[in-house]
């Protein structure tokens, strides 16, 4: 196993995110990738709704440089590709959504699946097997309420199963594109 890389941890809103965590569910310390906020625009206005932070496997910075080595942060942050490599790349990844504002769980799950079932209809790979999946996922939030502050953990393993604060659901496409979802590598208009 590769040693953890050295980063520093990153404030997002009024959320911490350490450079490293052991996520649930892993026997592996994963190394801060990035962080940000996700929200939605509302009548013109961006609404921040949760703080992410995205973690990966020490392993993921050698599988990534083979093909990305020596690209600029902008076209890293710009390609579609350089993303996908990173949601299917042979590493574990965590990702820890902290709410801003109060939101229930169908609610966050609702918007996630909405926009995750928006881009398989548009590249034409929605089966029903991707609902079957949306369906479990959102079975798994949707009674839970999560007040400012609250953390819904998302670990995914290199063999695509999702761990769900500690729900496991067996691997799919759509755990892949989930983590599309988190880091806002789809275009998905409202």
């Amino acid at each position: 196993m590769s040693p953890v890389p050295s980063v520093t941890e990153v404030q997002v809103e009024n959320v911490l995110f350490p450079p490293s965590v052991k996520p649930p569910g892993s026997t592996n310390e994963l190394f801060l990738g990035g962080a940000g906020v996700r929200g939605l625009e509302i009548q013109g206005k961006f609404v921040k709704f949760t703080a992410i932070g995205v973690y990966l496997e020490s392993s993921a910075v050698p599988t990534l440089a083979v093909k990305w080595k020596g690209k600029i942060v902008e076209e890293l942050a710009d390609s579609v590709e350089f993303y996908r490599d990173v949601v299917t790349g042979p590493f574990e990844k965590f990702t820890k959504v902290t709410t801003i504002l109060p939101l229930t769980g169908r609610q966050y799950s609702g918007k996630v699946s909405e926009n995750c079932v928006a881009f398989w209809k548009s590249v034409g790979i929605y089966t029903d097997a991707e609902a079957k999946a949306i369906e479990k996922f959102n079975g798994v939030l949707r009674d839970e309420t999560f007040p400012p502050g609250n953390s819904i953990l998302f670990t995914h393993s290199p063999h695509g199963a999702l761990t769900v604060s500690i729900t496991v659901l067996p691997p799919t496409l759509c755990f892949d594109d989930l983590f599309h979802v988190f880091l806002g590598s789809y275009q998905i208009k409202f």
